[in-house]
């Protein structure tokens, strides 16, 4: 499943990445984008299909696939077992 809260790309607020910064919206190039930037911005690993902060429960963007531990012991049992997007 898509994650709806980041459109995929495992990062809130990459409207503020500037058109063209970098090739492809991959969460691997937004991440080399993160890494180097020392201008203030509010780019972050997505809060629903990661913690918010430096990692992802699973594949970056996306939700229920085999490397998302799934059911109230994942990393989705403040919300019953379920991402919040879904």
């Amino acid at each position: 499943m898509h994650c709806t809260r980041c459109e995929g790309t495992g990062y809130l607020n990459t409207d503020q990445i500037p058109e063209m910064a970098i090739p492809d919206f991959s969460a691997e190039e937004i991440g080399k984008w993160v890494a180097v930037q020392t201008e203030p911005h509010d780019v972050q690993v997505c809060d629903c299909c990661g913690d918010g902060d430096t990692a992802w429960y699973g594949t970056p963007g996306e939700h229920y696939t085999n490397n998302d531990p799934r059911g109230p012991n994942g990393p989705y049992a403040h919300n019953g077992g379920l991402c919040q997007c879904h």
